[in-house]
């Protein structure tokens, strides 16, 4: 299996000598292509924190963050900006979509700046809207859409540029409980047809066990991780409520 994503033993700190916060503490795990990966933790756990630095938001304090072998920490300037253009796909809890434009439009801005050719970038609208059941709503502004049609608009727009990674960030906490699952839904789509790589932060259980392993943080640490496996995704639920029992956490953090 090809290596998409290595953390090397990263650490992050916030603030000063005075009053310093270490949000990250000597991290490392790895993501291979096609693989769907949920990072789980409770609110000030350090899953977002993470998130922000392999996004390359933020900066690592020590260590290192591989991405096909790219050493992504010491990336600065141009070949940052190019880096998250090209490599890498991000959905939000709040969809960032632009109002003024349609489904269509918010889709296609992505290869636009890429200078990819208008009939080729209408072929691969289509084909992933086919994929994700949005076909017929591509004409549309962003305020004649659901909550869940929105946010399959912003994964279609992640997925479009064919980056090496897809970042989501509590994706369905926006979303009601039928939203929520046929955004999931669509996530085991471009993980299992498209091959999509996927790495999700939530603190939701129903959401992560979607995921085909969840690695779960605490005091910014990893302090386990399961695999999916042969088990029923109820049967991975079940398994990842009781990592959260072990973690510590409030169950009403988790469902």
């Amino acid at each position: 299996m090809e290596n998409i994503l290595k953390i090397d033993n990263i650490e992050k700190y916030y603030g000063n000598q005075s009053s310093l916060t270490k949000a990250v503490d000597r991290v490392s795990f790895e993501v291979d292509k096609g693989e769907f990966v949920a990072i789980m933790g409770t609110s000030g756990s350090g899953k977002t924190t993470l998130l922000n630095v392999i996004s390359t938001i933020d900066k690592v304090t020590s260590g290192h963050i591989y991405l096909s072998g790219e050493d992504i920490t010491k990336l600065k300037g141009n070949q940052l900006n190019r880096f998250r253009r090209e490599e890498l796909g991000f959905i939000f809890q709040d969809f960032n979509l632009l109002d003024t434009l349609t489904a269509y439009e918010n889709i296609a801005l992505a290869l636009s700046i890429q200078n990819v050719q208008e009939k080729e970038i209408d072929v691969r609208i289509k084909k992933i809207a086919k994929e994700l059941g949005i076909l017929e709503i591509l004409p549309r502004y962003p305020y004649q859409l659901s909550g869940g049609q929105k946010q399959r608009v912003a994964a279609a727009r992640a997925i479009i540029t064919n980056p090496k990674l897809v970042l989501a960030d509590e994706p369905t906490g926006a979303l009601d409980s039928k939203s929520s699952k046929m955004l999931l839904e669509s996530f085991n789509d471009l993980n299992e047809l498209l091959q999509a790589t996927i790495l999700m932060v939530t603190h939701d259980a129903f959401t992560a066990s979607y995921a085909k392993r969840v690695i779960f943080i605490k005091d910014g640490k990893i302090f386990n991780e399961i695999y999916r496996g042969d088990n029923t995704r109820k049967e991975f639920f079940d398994r990842i409520i009781d990592v959260v029992t072990l973690l510590g956490g409030d169950l009403t953090d988790a469902l």
